[in-house]
């Protein structure tokens, strides 16, 4: 039995918890700390879909990278920053690549990761630091971190004038949870800076689904904005109190994770006019979308539904896998060997040149805008375009936007000399 085509018997089996990794044949092992079960389910299902569709694809109709098969897998952690080190000690030996799925898990695994020299990639997640690439030599949030994201969002909603938000109130209604903390050093830097109030407003995990006190608050304080740092279950909870208490839906913003067109669908044309920032844009007419539906999704070799094709999320994780195999690709390339390892795929992220040109060869124009990494560039910094609910689906509602990449990188730098210093001994690299 084809292990690749044959996914679901493996996750269903990684679903009892971290497992001895199955054997593997001659291939590239790729594992995902995936998330199919638990609060966070919705979100992490299209997520993942996506992510296998695009190597099954490249499997079924390149034989892979360079001839040689990736070995996609899935260790189920449930968004549990335990199980998720459980399945990372699980899979780590064979594999060259470690994605955590969550801001926590990556926290915990990466000081293990200097030591076992095996690159994170965490697309848009994890510790925004990890762009400071000669202190995180192992870990890499290419193309954009939470404090772009941040960053995009202050400047879409000030028209590119920070100074603008002088004398406003933001709330930041958050997951209290690392992910959901994750942005605060960048927002109340720039709170300072420009003359704003930020209010953070937590939602723990017990309350995702019932924000009836933090509404109640954000009705109390009328906030001029409210920013949403919410997952799962609290994105849809969110949005259905705003409904409810009526907060004009044009003055909510989300960062990407909460831009999922489920939660969305929930309130239909109620909820016209939220929008989410987004470093990418689906394209259902883009021919990457036609060469899955052909080589796995008509296959019958997909866990995707028909709906979730052109959705968001399913198609960030196309772009996801994407940004993977490039990488390994960059490897393959510069080492002359179609078989690396963990080394050399840590090299071939820090190569990693999305041009207009090499989207439009992959058929993914217009899903991801172009960056390049380096040896200090972990993140690559694409910038993004603001996406819009137009009451049955999300649409690209602005021109490119990019983060304020002076003030971030200062960030960066600071934040990861304060990490190196706290878990001292802590390697570094010089990129000159």
């Amino acid at each position: 039995m084809n292990k690749f085509v044959k996914i679901a018997a493996a996750t269903a089996i990684a679903m009892s918890g971290a497992t001895a990794v199955m054997a593997q044949d001659e291939g590239l092992y790729i594992p995902n700390l995936s998330y199919r079960t638990g609060p966070f389910a919705s979100t992490g299902i299209p997520l993942m879909n996506g992510q296998r569709d695009y190597v099954a694809m490249l499997n079924a109709r390149d034989g892979g990278l360079n001839g040689v098969h990736l070995e996609f897998d899935e260790c189920e952690t449930g968004y549990s920053t335990e199980k998720g080190v459980e399945c990372y000690e699980a899979t780590k030996d064979q594999a060259i690549v470690t994605q955590p799925w969550s801001t926590g898990i990556t926290l915990q695994v990466l000081p293990r990761t200097n030591v076992d020299e095996i690159p994170i990639l965490a697309p848009g997640y994890g510790f925004s630091a990890m762009g400071d690439g000669s202190v995180f030599q192992w870990g890499f949030n290419m193309p954009s971190s939470y404090w772009d994201g941040a960053s995009m969002i202050l400047n879409e909603i000030s028209g590119g004038d920070l100074s603008s938000l002088a004398g406003q109130k933001i709330a930041f209604l958050h997951l209290d949870h690392p992910y959901g903390k994750e942005p605060l050093p960048f927002l109340e830097a720039m709170a300072e800076a420009n003359g704003f109030e930020l209010l953070p407003i937590p939602v723990g995990l017990s309350e995702m689904q019932n924000q009836a006190s933090q509404w109640l608050q954000i009705r109390r304080e009328r906030p001029d904005y409210v920013v949403m740092w919410g997952w799962g279950a609290m994105n849809a909870g969110a949005i259905s109190e705003a409904v409810k208490t009526g907060y004009p839906m044009d003055q909510f913003v989300g960062v990407w994770w909460s831009g999922h067109d489920a939660d969305l669908a929930a309130v239909g044309a109620d909820g016209t006019g939220y929008r989410s920032i987004s470093w990418s844009a689906p394209q259902p007419d883009a021919p990457v979308m036609a060469a899955v539906r052909e080589h796995v999704f008509e296959a019958g070799n997909s866990l995707a539904s028909e709906e979730e094709l052109n959705s968001v999320f399913y198609q960030r994780g196309l772009v996801i896998s994407m940004i993977l195999t490039e990488g390994i690709a960059a490897a393959q390339d510069h080492f002359g060997s179609a078989t690396i390892d963990a080394a050399q795929l840590r090299w071939g992220l820090e190569n990693v040149n999305i041009t207009d040109e090499r989207l439009a060869e992959l058929g993914m124009s217009g899903m991801v805008a172009p960056f390049a990494t380096s040896c200090s560039d972990h993140t690559g910094h694409s910038g993004g375009w603001m996406l819009r609910w137009d009451g049955d689906s999300f649409e690209v509602d602005s021109d490119h936007l990019s983060p304020d990449s002076e003030t971030i990188r200062a960030l960066e730098v600071s934040a990861a000399a304060e990490y190196a210093a706290a878990n001292a001994p802590w390697p570094t690299a010089s990129c000159e």
